[in-house]
């Protein structure tokens, strides 16, 4: 790492940077200097101060082809620059920091359980695609990229060392090499850790790991752009050291980038499963009316078709239908009646009943007949004790509480809009892994806040009855240091909104599966339905049916084309042709 006099960071601090990068090149470099735009994959890389007036960048810019979205940075007179197109550009309202490398501090501890490398394969370029698509962000085209010995850009991913999953992605971009800049930095961009992902310091060791990968190459600083409303993010930078640099970045006006430079509209405050359905409508031109927000009621208008919807529930789903769902009872009796695999209930009655139902199964799940998002809900029940205590739980939901045979197995949403499956996912319980030093209590409350930041607050692990029940049934409390490395499960229903994970099986789905839910789909007559099965596998035969959702989260699902369909379904004449 260079060192830096305390005379030339005073001078650092005072200059700002777009004004020191002009100041050392004179009119006549400008003039000779090769504008530098290099393709990252998802859109261009437009370096400011290489351009040699504002007409040619603003020019260039207009140049981003459908689908992209491409970046002016280091921008030293954009009202000049916007001043050429104000129609087509805008001044993006994010920040950029800088962490100087002399400020940077290494961590205390390594990171445990993940690895970062470099992207390899071109499995490892779908993986990444797929966490980019989770976390609403543009895929990379690897035919576009800018070649590394042109100064193309590297990517970076974190790989579990257990399951071998890739659950963070960084981009880094060499300056000296891209545009052999005078003041020998470095950027990052696209950093993105999986809202499922269970180790904790993902995003804080791929944001380390380029601050000591480029200082280790004598650079002197790392440059990243992040959302003013961030706040999670802002955190994690000013923690290592990163200040704000006072610089100017320009885009180009398109559907990607409109709620920036359009602002917040009413759908803004929608949570993640109406959003999603909003936002694939506007693409297509359809009206969006914002009902009521804290309810995720919208209404869709196309010409004199109008549509309400409660996220995915809509007018096109009727009300015995709606029944059929949320009446567990009623649930399994039709599906039991359409000759599929359902398993046995009754409602809960005297002791007495409910113990010799216990002792005939031997495992039980208690829930409540009307209920949603796995609230009351208590699986693999054992004894009498337990038992009552889990009614009493279920009964606080709906006074009729159901008692359900437990049949082991994996916990299958199956989505199935027009009566076809669209995606197919093994949803597993809250799971925390020990490091040896945080109790219990403390994963819990880590793992919430992440999994709460990455569904917009829509999940975390409640600290309930049920938690403990589990936790004590695996030898633990709530104080109990887990060990380093050790998985422990948390809950046992893989409900998402009770901090449930996804694993998306739709290409291995066996047939007999997907026939099942669709079957069943059609017996409750609902266009739009999450089928819940238990599975040995996804790619076997056999299951038992469970429950019907009336009101599927869409979004869980990225980027399996949940919300295309649904529209295709509710719009078939904004259906898009294959060219």
């Amino acid at each position: 790492m260079k060192a830096v006099s305390i005379n030339q960071r005073l001078q650092r601090a005072q200059t700002p940077s777009y004004e020191r990068l002009q100041a050392r090149m004179t009119e006549d470099a400008r003039a000779a200097c090769q504008p530098v735009c290099l393709h990252c994959g998802w859109g261009r890389l437009l370096i400011g101060h290489t351009y040699s007036d504002p007409k040619s960048l603003a020019k260039e810019l207009l140049n981003e082809q459908p689908g992209e979205r491409d970046i002016a940075l280091y921008v030293a007179a954009p009202q000049q620059v916007l001043a050429q197109a104000p129609q087509q550009l805008f001044l993006d309202p994010s920040d950029t920091l800088r962490l100087w490398f002399t400020d940077y501090r290494p961590a205390y501890s390594p990171h445990r359980g993940f690895r970062i490398r470099r992207v390899y394969s071109e499995h490892d370029w779908n993986e990444i695609n797929r966490l980019y698509q989770t976390r609403h962000m543009l895929p990379v085209d690897t035919k576009k990229l800018t070649p590394r010995h042109k100064g193309g850009p590297v990517y970076w991913l974190a790989e579990d060392q257990d399951t071998g999953e890739i659950i963070g992605s960084v981009m880094g971009l060499n300056h000296m090499k891209a545009f052999n800049d005078p003041e020998c930095g470095s950027s990052l961009w696209c950093l993105a850790v999986a809202p499922n992902c269970s180790r904790p310091g993902v995003g804080e060791a791929l944001v380390r790991h380029l601050i000591e990968h480029y200082a280790s190459r004598g650079l002197d600083f790392l440059d990243l752009s992040v959302m003013h409303t961030n706040r999670q993010a802002k955190r994690l930078y000013d923690k290592l050291g990163f200040r704000e640099l006072q610089t100017f970045t320009i885009k180009r006006k398109n559907g990607i980038n409109q709620p920036l430079f359009l602002g917040p509209g009413p759908e803004a405050d929608l949570n993640p499963y109406a959003k999603i359905i909003v936002s694939e409508a506007q693409r297509r031109g359809i009206d969006v009316q914002v009902d009521d927000v804290e309810a995720g009621l919208f209404t869709l208008i196309q010409g004199n078709r109008r549509i309400r919807c409660r996220e995915s529930l809509t007018d096109l789903t009727s009300a015995v239908s709606m029944t059929l769902c949320q009446d567990k009872t009623l649930t399994i009796r039709t599906l039991k009646e359409a000759g599929l695999c359902v398993p046995e209930q009754i409602l809960a009655g005297s002791d007495e009943e409910n113990e010799a139902f216990l002792a005939k199964h031997g495992a039980l799940v208690i829930k409540p007949v009307n209920g949603e998002q796995g609230k009351g809900v208590a699986v693999d029940i054992r004894d009498p004790e337990h038992l009552k205590a889990a009614i009493a739980q279920a009964r606080k939901h709906d006074d009729r509480v159901l008692l359900e045979s437990y049949h082991a197995g994996m916990d299958l949403r199956v989505v199935v809009i027009g009566y076809e499956v669209v995606a197919a996912a093994i949803r597993r319980p809250a799971e925390i892994i020990g490091n040896g030093k945080h109790t219990i209590h403390e994963l819990i409350e880590a793992q919430s806040r992440r999994r709460q930041a990455a569904t917009s607050g829509e999940s975390r692990i409640p600290l309930d009855d049920e938690t403990e029940r589990t936790i004590r049934s695996a030898g633990y409390t709530y104080d109990s240091v887990l060990p380093e490395g050790v998985r422990l499960a948390v809950r046992k229903t893989a409900n998402l909104h009770t901090g449930g994970t996804l694993e998306d099986v739709t290409d291995i789905l066996h047939p007999v599966l997907a026939q099942a839910a669709i079957s069943a789909a059609r017996a409750l007559s609902i266009p739009v339905t999450g089928m819940d099965l238990l599975v040995p596998a996804a790619d076997q035969s056999e299951y038992v049916i469970i429950e019907a959702n009336e009101r599927p989260g869409l979004a869980n699902h990225e980027p399996r084309p949940t919300a295309e369909r649904f529209i295709d379904l509710l719009f078939p004449l904004s259906r898009e042709v294959p060219a």
